[in-house]
């Protein structure tokens, strides 16, 4: 068996599982955002019932609505703090960051657990080694709570092996989306897809985060990177007890390989209207862009802010174009305060934003009217997705973000030294 199989058979208690069968299973972690908590609360309460059976398995992250610009989204949040409070779950309220990286910064998803979460991006945990999915946010996630269980059907399992060094300037976020649209949007559809090769072997902990990330735009059930010493490595530095054991696959288990090499990528950017519309970005430089942005399930980043500090340096944010810096946690804040990165990138003409998932959805920021343009390290760029439909949204690694920044256009990041 391969990680995501192990998981579900120890989890419900079989000695073993295949492809196809449906298993119940102890679910270790029940994510939520206030979006869908306000959403799961209202079912589990009007048509569950009952008792939240391991309250200190369901975690609640105010990251959407981290400052309510109305009164109606202050009532959702008011009424998820007091309906947390009652369950006794975990929150974490306005500022503490963006959902998947809180979870994982304060130790509440380890290697082996079981993670269902009402957020599409939920699968991103495979990245510690967990079997992450999502569910719906009204349905099956009130489900959950009153049993502690799920249902899951065992996803077939696509290794996409990926070898080879990459050209200068290109990020793990550009191989990431070249991938999306190398494979096709929707081309793996239900299947546990594994991260691996030489070139994820050799990734840090926050680079391999960007290839779970995507899965759910490839159509896949879950994803996941084989825990080996890095991931250790890294599950040691967070709070919390290690696990016994690291979920390892016994080799061999793929219904299908692919294999890429990414030697063969530039820079990439998504283009409207989704995110498998990938091109290079020397196909599209030259584009206006009146907002950029370093947020989302995929930025904020340490290593994103310090890639954009490293472009702006000496220079400044150009005269027509808005720079949003959003920290994905409490923790990243603070390690760039330490490190200067905050006061240089203020002094650059950057705006700064508190922990939160940033202009996702355009809830507290980053409305754009018709006819405007963003590029900036989310997730998604559907139309309307960030108010107008006729505005455009454009998906990249931070440093061509930082390069649009300076340039006031998009702009070949390694034509500003990224």
């Amino acid at each position: 068996m391969n990680v995501v199989e192990k998981i579900l058979a120890q989890a419900s208690g079989r000695t073993s599982v295949e492809p196809g069968e449906i298993v119940i299973a102890n679910v270790d972690r029940l994510i939520m955002h206030d979006l869908s908590g306000y959403l799961t609360a209202g079912v589990f309460d009007k048509q569950v019932g009952g008792e939240v059976r391991y309250p200190d398995r369901v975690v609640m992250v105010f990251d959407h609505h981290f400052s309510p610009p109305t009164e109606q989204q202050a009532k959702v949040l008011e009424s998820n703090r007091e309906w947390a409070r009652k369950r006794g779950i975990h929150l974490f309220d306005c500022g503490s960051g963006n959902i998947h990286h809180v979870l994982v910064r304060r130790g509440l998803v380890k290697p082996g657990m079981i993670v269902v979460g009402s957020d599409s991006h939920t699968p991103v945990h495979g990245t510690v080694g967990a079997l992450a999915v999502a569910l719906g946010n009204d349905s099956h996630a009130g489900t959950v709570l009153p049993y502690g269980k799920a249902w899951f059907k065992v996803p077939h399992t696509v290794r996409i092996e990926l070898s080879g060094t990459p050209q200068p300037g290109t990020s793990p976020r550009d191989i990431a989306l070249w991938l999306v649209a190398k494979i096709g949007e929707g081309a793996l559809n239900y299947a546990a897809v594994e991260f691996a090769g030489p070139y994820v072997k050799q990734l840090e902990f926050w680079d391999r985060w960007l290839f779970p990330l995507l899965c759910v735009d490839l159509g896949a059930k879950c994803s996941f990177v084989e825990p080996d010493e890095a991931t250790e490595a890294y599950v040691r530095t967070l709070p919390g007890q290690m696990p016994a054991v690291f979920p390892r696959s016994d080799g061999g288990e793929a219904a299908q390989v692919l294999r890429f090499d990414v030697g063969e990528v530039d820079p990439q950017v998504a283009c409207p209207p989704t995110v498998g519309n990938v091109k290079s970005v020397t196909s599209v430089a030259g584009n206006p862009v009146g907002w950029t942005e370093l947020g989302g399930h995929g930025g904020g980043r340490l290593e994103d802010i310090r890639t954009a500090a490293a472009v702006l340096r000496d220079r400044k944010v150009h005269p027509s174009v808005r720079f949003n810096i959003v920290p994905s946690s409490r923790e990243v804040f603070t390690e760039a305060a330490r490190e200067g990165l905050v006061l240089q990138l203020h002094e650059a003409g950057a705006t700064w934003f508190p922990p939160s998932t940033g202009s996702n959805q355009a809830i507290n920021m980053g409305a754009m009217a018709p006819g405007e343009a963003m590029i900036s390290t989310h997730s998604r760029n559907f139309p309307g997705r960030n108010g107008s439909p006729e505005a455009a949204m454009y998906l990249a690694s931070a440093a061509s973000v930082a390069a649009a920044a300076v340039t006031g256009v998009i702009t070949d990041p390694r034509e500003v030294g990224a």
